[in-house]
């Protein structure tokens, strides 16, 4: 009984490796950008795009559903860098918020169009991860590796801009330029996590890992290791408190990241835990200073 359960999540788990490796690192942008709710945006854009091909007849699993899901998500990256501005005159997170609004209530105006919309629906939001084949696993662990090069090349302008937008305008950076590719990236990474994870764990995965590291405090490297460890730590104990109490993978497993940030933040208030101080999230004094391409 225990070999067969431990089969049935061993690739399950392994996708929810792939998922931690990629999305932590996003959500130090995220945070550094204090646009917490893009990825929930670009996600539910995606849902948008996935529930339209759902529409015209094309399941969830096929290369039209990912390809219609992937392009409203890049026209979603394109608006986002289209509305930084040097001068902030309206909030971009209030924009974000329009973007989820409108777009989860597309989703649901589609949806009541088509057969089994509802059904549809629930599974974006709270995903398949049971499902998920070991092919599936490589193909995304190959996507997501091939993005972390290209942010490993990019990262310069992206730190600068994520952590000091204003001084990356003034030593000439294209920072709408730059945006778009930065956002047209995580758009990749989002429209493939949320055909298999939905729309919340995704969100849970960019969000709380990076939230709880940075909270931590210390170098880039050591909260990287950090947001890695929760996590990993969060997926075990979510599926297993799946498995155990029959409950569903996805909507557990957010509950879980929620129980143990809660946990972790009473800990470090029981203990007396202070962030540690390290560089700031600017790999080197030399991003600050680099010059304009």
């Amino acid at each position: 009984m225990l070999g067969d359960l431990l089969s049935l999540l061993w690739v399950p788990f392994l996708m929810c490796l792939v998922l931690t490796g990629i999305h932590a690192y996003l959500g130090f942008h995220v945070l550094a950008r204090e646009v917490v709710f893009v990825d929930i945006a670009l996600a539910q854009i995606a849902a948008l795009g996935a529930t339209a091909a759902f529409l015209i007849g094309y399941e969830m699993e096929t290369w039209e559903s990912y390809a219609t899901a992937l392009f409203a998500t890049l026209i979603g990256a394109l608006v986002l860098s289209l509305t930084r501005t040097r001068q902030r005159h309206v909030s971009q997170e209030a924009v974000i918020g329009v973007v989820y609004a409108v777009s989860s209530a597309g989703a649901v105006l589609i949806a009541d169009r088509a057969p089994h919309g509802a059904e549809h629906v629930r599974a974006m939001l709270v995903g398949s991860l049971l499902a998920v084949r070991g092919p599936e696993v490589l193909k995304v662990a190959v996507l997501y590796s091939l993005i972390g090069v290209l942010h490993w090349f990019c990262r310069r302008p992206f730190f600068l801009i994520s952590t000091d937008p204003d001084a990356a305008f003034q030593q000439g950076w294209r920072v709408r330029l730059w945006d778009l590719l930065f956002y047209g990236s995580f758009g990749v990474v989002v429209t493939s996590s949320v055909r298999i994870a939905g729309v919340l764990l995704v969100f849970s995965y960019l969000i709380v890992p990076a939230l709880a590291a940075t909270a931590s405090g210390g170098t880039v490297g050591t909260r990287l290791l950090i947001g890695w460890g929760f996590g990993t730590l969060v997926s075990v104990i979510g599926m297993a408190a799946s498995a155990t109490f029959d409950l569903p993978t996805g909507a557990t497993v957010v509950c879980t990241f929620g129980l143990t940030l809660l946990a972790f933040a009473v800990a470090a208030r029981v203990f007396g835990w202070r962030p540690v101080r390290g560089r700031p999230l600017l790999a080197s004094p030399s991003l600050r200073s680099a010059e304009k391409p």
